[in-house]
């Protein structure tokens, strides 16, 4: 009896799902316009309360490029992930958000990178859509990086703080990565809220050689303000960017290139961590009084990634974080809880104002 080879997809689209069914009509319909038509989508339904499931079966069962796989029980964004790694049958994977939807030539975009130079990533910017709390476009904001076609490690490796400058770095759904080198690695998405995507990303290109980087935003990835604003709350915001600094430190250590110019780029990254920090104590859901905010303060002050960084931080263009370092440096606690403050209660007052002037609007 013959038996006809099955044909492995170039991309498999991982897309988790939960509580998204307001999107993810949207996001698969994206995919579908996709001028490059050789892909998979594997949308990973996450034990969602909502139809976002039914909704992405109704897709499977017209499109046999689309599969559905169901959790029993919810696990979690980076459990989803894995999920969807494992059952990819792609020479390339990318970890699309179901929130979020693609221009129809991003697909078509990414193969002729690859064409030209077969790298081990691809990396492309993205477009920042700020919705309010009705589901209305307020304003959007582009990051798009400059191009490169990185052969080895060498010549890759030093633009990595430039990328984490510019949020490009931290992402996992605005780059295709290549299959065989996550299995090769074993490496996983760990169940680490705010920065599973970075602690991926550390431990991905850590050895890796070549990379696309291509100059368009194709990706729109939608923000919305008031919702995250008041609803979200994490108590270990900080220490949990704390460790995203101290990863990038370690990684360009590793690297054997962590010059006065990259210390002080983190340094700066890790002046508006503190910066954000200090007005998310100010929210009652911290249970900090204003005793507990000092204490916090001061023991920020003696860390010793603070006092490796910190003396070295520059701010070119933020005059915000350039009067916070002045405070940092010198230590003032008192006025550095006055300016986080001031800053909760515009982000609580006017959260829009907030958001376009932390876009760099």
């Amino acid at each position: 009896m013959d038996k006809t080879e099955v044909k492995s997809p170039f991309f498999t689209i991982v897309m988790p799902a939960y509580g998204v069914e307001k999107y993810i009509d949207r996001a698969i319909t994206s995919i579908q316009e996709q001028t490059f038509g050789d892909w998979e989508i594997l949308v990973v339904d996450d034990c969602t309360k909502d139809k976002s499931g039914e909704i992405a079966e109704r897709y499977a069962s017209e499109d046999s490029r689309i599969r559905v796989i169901h959790h029993e029980v919810n696990q979690g964004l980076s459990p989803a992930r894995n999920t969807g790694t494992q059952a990819a049958s792609g020479k390339y994977i990318w970890y699309m958000d179901p929130d979020d939807y693609a221009d129809a030539d991003l697909l078509e975009q990414v193969y002729a990178s690859i064409e030209r130079n077969p790298a081990q990533a691809v990396l492309f910017g993205h477009v920042e859509e700020y919705y309010d709390k009705k589901g209305v476009l307020q304003y959007t904001h582009s990051i798009c990086p400059l191009e490169h076609y990185y052969k080895t490690a060498a010549e890759f490796r030093p633009c990595v703080i430039e990328l984490e400058q510019q949020t490009l770095y931290g992402y996992a759904w605005n780059k295709f990565y290549l299959l065989d080198y996550i299995r090769e690695m074993k490496l996983e998405f760990e169940n680490i809220k705010l920065i599973e995507d970075i602690t991926f990303n550390v431990k991905y290109f850590m050895d890796v050689e070549t990379v696309n980087i291509l100059p368009v935003t194709p990706y729109h990835y939608g923000k919305r303000m008031e919702a995250n604003l008041t609803n979200k709350f994490v108590p270990d915001y900080f220490k949990l960017h704390r460790q995203r600094i101290e990863m990038l430190f370690d990684q360009f250590s590793y690297w054997e290139i962590c010059t006065e110019e990259i210390r002080s780029i983190l340094g700066s990254l890790y002046a508006r961590y503190i910066l954000s920090a200090l007005e998310r104590n100010c929210d009652k859901r911290s249970g900090m009084n204003h005793a507990l905010r000092y204490k916090w303060c001061r023991a920020v002050f003696a860390q010793g990634l603070f006092n490796e960084l910190i003396p070295v931080a520059r701010a070119k263009e933020s005059l915000a974080l350039r009067i916070a370092l002045v405070l940092f440096r010198y230590r003032r606690a008192m006025l550095c809880l006055m300016m986080g403050r001031g800053i909760y209660i515009v982000r609580k007052f006017l959260p829009m104002v907030y958001s376009k002037v932390k876009s760099g609007r």
